[in-house]
């Protein structure tokens, strides 16, 4: 996994984070919503590298 990768998908994950709290915050519940589906892409991209990671070895 590159290290821009790793530092996307973080941004990303942070992002889906600060979203989510915003939207706690002020009862925005479809921003809430868009902030868990940034923060799952983020995972899910992380993990897809750590695969890939693997079968490099």
């Amino acid at each position: 996994m590159g290290i821009d990768d790793k530092i996307e998908n973080k941004a990303e994950e942070m992002k889906g984070e600060g979203k989510e709290t915003i939207g706690r915050a002020t009862d925005d519940e479809e921003l809430v919503a868009e902030g868990q589906m940034d923060q799952a892409k983020g995972n899910i991209k992380q993990a897809g590298e750590k695969i890939k990671d693997i079968f490099k070895k």
